[in-house]
């Protein structure tokens, strides 16, 4: 059953929208906050379409993202029992976020940089520096570097890969999809 191929040609007919760079900010400060899907699922495909906005929509997307992550944070700050708790029940992760808390006096600043590079769900980071009080200084200067470098990384391979990228992308994304979800499925059981 093909699934990912159409799925990856719909995406990038999206990203040629007239408004998909609104789009992009939008999942982008979405993401940082409450939004399950990662902002590289939107920042790729336009980039690939066309390339010479690859340093627009990196700067467009970390822009954006910093916002939402500040958005998390006051969430986690003012508002975590009636919207922050939903947020981290949602993903699964009460008893993660539980144990983190207890990292965060010692490595606060370093774990909302590493949350901005790697795949791990930065929103988590984001209400979890407003709860605790990391001050919004150090937090706010941990997203940009963090969220940059993931968004920037995404956008150099996918300027330098280009079209050969693009066509190895198209070949192998049914069987990275399915792999994907297989490792979804394992994590989640892995975890549990």
């Amino acid at each position: 059953m093909k699934i990912f191929g159409p799925l990856y040609d719909k995406v990038l007919a999206w990203s040629r929208h007239p408004l998909a760079a609104r789009y992009l900010a939008v999942v982008s400060f979405a993401e940082s906050s409450f939004f399950p899907v990662p902002t590289a699922v939107m920042l790729a495909p336009m980039i690939l379409a066309n390339r010479a906005r690859t340093w627009r929509l990196a700067s467009l997307a970390t822009v954006t993202s910093v916002l939402g992550g500040v958005f998390g944070y006051l969430i986690g700050y003012f508002l975590f029992e009636q919207l922050g708790r939903p947020i981290v029940d949602f993903y699964g992760a009460g008893e993660q976020f539980d144990s983190m808390k207890a990292w965060f006096g010692q490595y606060g600043v370093w774990l909302v940089l590493l949350a901005g590079v790697t795949p791990i769900p930065y929103k988590i980071f984001t209400l979890a520096s407003g709860l605790l009080g990391l001050p919004i200084v150090l937090f706010t200067l941990a997203s940009v570097v963090g969220r940059a470098s993931q968004f920037f990384l995404v956008a150099g391979v996918l300027w330098w890969g280009g079209e050969a990228l693009e066509r190895v992308l198209k070949k192998w994304v049914e069987p990275a999809g399915w792999g994907l979800i297989a490792l979804a499925v394992a994590g989640y059981w892995a975890l549990r």
